[in-house]
């Protein structure tokens, strides 16, 4: 099994820029698909990215202004996030084989 620590959020003003960070350990993340999703209180988990062998994906919501990313070396996915907004606040959770590994999440609060 995978574990997933995400880190990186905070509170930015709105316009602002913030990267966060995955670290996996117990196994490799080259095997999986890899995913960025995020969470407000009483709403659905979104999904936000994702990336694969084959490349990445966007929800429509962040296209043009997030940018995923993965480096294998230190075995972790990066979330480059630009021209923040109030409704990108939420709590961001990195996943791992879809929606099978995640981490606890990591809150963005955009104000």
């Amino acid at each position: 099994d995978v574990q997933l620590v995400e880190s990186g959020g905070g509170s930015v003003q709105v316009g602002g820029s913030l990267r966060l960070s995955c670290v996996a350990s117990g196994e490799t993340i080259g095997r999986y698909c890899m995913g960025w999703f995020r969470q407000i209180p009483d709403k659905e988990r979104e999904g936000v990215a994702a990336i694969d062998m084959f490349g990445s994906v966007y929800a429509d919501s962040v296209k043009g202004r997030f940018a995923i990313s993965r480096d294998d070396a230190e075995n972790t996915l990066h979330l480059q996030m630009y021209s923040l907004l109030p409704e990108d606040t939420a709590m961001y959770f990195c996943a791992a084989g879809g929606r099978k590994y995640w981490g606890p999440g990591t809150q963005v609060t955009v104000s």
